[in-house]
């Protein structure tokens, strides 16, 4: 064991003026001379052990002026109390200059020894720095808007039970918004609020999947029995039971959806749906979705059908379809591009979605080319395709069809099928189409300076991208899904990734998850193993359906849950204020979108089971502060299901400010170390279930 630097040393050595007793004084200086020899010995190993160590005790040798054999030296006995204290302050000075060149030679050396890996920690130590300064001026702004900022939020009124920011249509119909764009979102100061939505009074937490995509509940979503039985088309899509909403499907006396997804597949030259994987299909955008049936068949054949619907106050297509479990959003086709970056989805489909294609001479169909991968579908199934059912006059009916047929050809695509009101066009996977383009024939080809990757809720455009974008590959030739997942080097290369990147990106979540999952199994089934009025949960007890990543990064966390065989969608979502990596994780046979978090996401309230977020704090925190935490937490539980789960992962700084923020949202919280990273912590929260008292 070391010893301590600083040694107590023994004070008894006295000088005597009296000679009177030689033999007492012989004895003393024996005993002191053997003391100081221990001394000494111990000084000598300290001096081995700490070179650059200086005893400036009060009780050492040089104070006393003790020579090693016991006797002061001469000057010093001789010598006046000036003379001393020049001597002691000669040695001071001494001392000190050695030390400062001692301190000067060491930092010399120290630097230029450095090497690249120092210099990198040196960096990272840094940025530490950095972001816990930024944290702390964070803090420092909160707290400087008053004690009252502190306190727990409030539950909105009733009337926010569904509410969705920045989407008004009647506001935007009373502001002049016509021809579509009154479905259009307008996010500005002040849209939204920071409150706490409380879910409708007879509100119940949705039923596990895979029996919740055929049942919800009825209080969850807005809707009423007058509505339902009112329509023809509805009570054969519904039918309600007490308190529930049974979607028939699936069901042995209702086989509509199977037909039709049947039909579609023959119409293509496929003996059924389940052939889809094999020609390269594997995402579908569905516009109009209804209730989200045609991707609920379709997710039994691992295809990812997401839905995109106007929003709605109530009867919402895209609200009883994300309570089934399937992917949802709002979006309005007819308005501005979609989020979503070009050559994204495998086949686009409208069923009876209400769009006129041949309006604003066809720029709807040009925003479907752009979504539209190589060699990928449109399937367009209208009344209007049955000549006998038109409702027009013949004379306009056949002036639609001609127009959009015209068009069609003129973007490059072949019709493959008509058959009882459904029309299947299949976009080029041919280069050479592009190359002979007249523009004089159909819209023009955009310039190359357009940028295609990043569409926020740009205006629809009237050119169409050809084959400009460097993703430009037929899904043909593209690696079928599930092997998909693992893009070749070619595609990494296309969005400056090496494939050794992207294997220790895969290999780190699937550790994460893994380490997730062990820490919210025994949270989840601790809490509630089996809730009032449910059977017994078969394995593997899927409490968690919904998952929104709110940093996507290159979808591994979504990739690593597929491949734990988790039941689960993941909505990827990508920052706009960071690195675009959604061309890739489209790529990949996943579905996501770009959004910016200092505004609301388009869905409605009580989305998600489950919120994770790897690294959006740091991202937030080094940009000009638009927002605030609060702001952020706040929308999180707003789109977040009562008793669903949050797992924030960031650094340890950044997470301490975060738990203190999420205090006010009486959330259920706590931190978590990460093993493989100190700088890094999870914070991991529930959110309680509130309920409304009811009138």
């Amino acid at each position: 064991m070391s010893r301590p630097l600083h040694r107590g040393v023994s004070g008894g050595v006295r000088l005597s003026g009296s000679n009177n007793d030689l033999w007492d004084s012989q004895m003393k200086d024996r005993t002191e001379k053997e003391d100081l020899d221990r001394r000494g010995s111990d000084q000598s190993i300290l001096s081995a052990k700490y070179p650059y160590h200086l005893n400036l005790s009060d009780n050492s040798t040089l104070k006393n002026g003790i020579s090693e054999n016991g006797f002061a030296p001469d000057s010093l006995i001789s010598g006046t109390p000036r003379s001393r204290h020049k001597l002691a302050m000669l040695l001071l000075k001494f001392s000190l200059i050695s030390i400062v060149i001692l301190a000067l030679t060491g930092s010399f050396w120290w630097t230029i020894s450095i090497s690249a890996s120092s210099r990198g920690h040196i960096f990272h130590g840094y940025r530490r720095l950095q972001e816990q300064l930024v944290v702390d001026l964070w803090d420092i702004g909160e707290l400087s808007l008053g004690s009252s900022r502190l306190k727990e939020l409030e539950f909105c009124p009733e009337e926010f039970e569904h509410h969705v920011p920045c989407f008004n249509v009647s506001e935007n119909i009373a502001l002049g918004y016509t021809d579509g764009n009154e479905y259009d979102r307008f996010c500005g100061h002040g849209s939204r609020e920071n409150c706490l939505v409380l879910p409708p009074v007879k509100y119940k937490i949705p039923l596990r999947w895979p029996t919740g995509k055929d049942v919800i509940w009825f209080a969850n979503v807005k809707y009423n029995p007058q509505e339902i039985m009112s329509s023809t088309v509805t009570r054969r899509m519904m039918m309600l039971e007490e308190e529930q909403i049974a979607f028939r499907s699936d069901s042995p006396t209702f086989d509509g959806i199977e037909d039709y997804s049947h039909q579609i597949a023959e119409m293509i030259g496929l003996r059924n749906e389940s052939s889809f994987i094999h020609i390269g299909v594997r995402t579908i955008l569905d516009i109009g979705c209804g209730y989200g049936s045609f991707g609920a068949h379709l997710s039994s054949s691992q295809l990812l059908t997401m839905c995109v619907a106007n929003y709605e106050a109530s009867r919402s297509q895209v609200q009883l379809t994300s309570e089934r479990g399937l992917p949802a959003m709002i979006g309005s086709f007819t308005s501005k591009q979609l989020p979503y970056p070009s050559l994204s989805f495998d086949m686009v489909h409208c069923a009876w979605c209400g769009i006129d294609w041949a309006q604003k001479d066809g720029i709807y169909l040009i925003e479907v080319d752009r979504l539209l991968k190589p060699g990928g579908y449109f399937v367009w199934t209208s009344q209007e395709n049955k000549v006998q059912r038109v409702t027009r006059t013949k004379e306009k009916q056949k002036i639609t069809a001609n127009f959009v047929h015209s068009f069609a050809e003129n973007l490059c695509w072949k019709m493959l099928s008509t058959q009882e009101g459904t029309i299947i066009w299949k976009k080029t996977s041919k280069r050479n189409c592009y190359s002979s383009w007249k523009s004089s024939s159909g819209p023009s080809i955009c310039s190359k300076s357009q940028d295609v990757e990043t569409p926020y809720y740009r205006p629809l455009q009237a050119c169409i991208g050809g084959t400009q974008s460097r993703r430009w590959i037929p899904i043909e030739e593209r690696t079928t899904w599930p092997s998909r997942t693992n893009l070749n080097k070619n595609e990494l290369a296309l969005s400056g990734l090496h494939p050794e990147e992207f294997a220790e990106d895969t290999d780190n979540w699937q550790v994460m998850v893994r380490n997730y999952w062990s820490l919210l199994s025994p949270l989840i089934f601790s809490d509630h193993p089996k809730r009032p009025g449910d059977e017994d949960p078969s394995p593997p007890y899927n409490m968690l359906r919904n998952v929104l990543d709110m940093n996507a990064n290159f979808g591994g966390f979504n990739a690593a849950l597929l491949r734990a065989k988790k039941s689960v969608w993941v909505m990827n979502v990508v920052p706009t204020n960071g690195p675009n990596y959604l061309p890739l994780i489209m790529d990949r046979g996943f579905v996501g979108v770009l959004h910016d978090w200092c505004e609301a996401f388009p869905t409605y309230p009580r989305t998600y089971d489950l919120v994770h977020a790897a690294g959006l704090l740091s991202l937030e925190s080094v940009q000009q502060r638009r927002c605030t935490t609060l702001d952020l937490f706040t929308e999180i539980d707003r789109i977040l299901r009562p008793e669903g789960w949050v797992i924030i992962r960031d650094t340890a700084p950044l997470i301490e400010s975060a738990r203190t923020t999420i205090t006010r949202l009486k959330w259920d919280a706590r931190v978590v170390e990460v093993e493989s990273n100190s700088d890094e912590r999870l914070l991991i929260c529930q959110k309680p279930f509130f309920k409304r008292q009811a009138k």
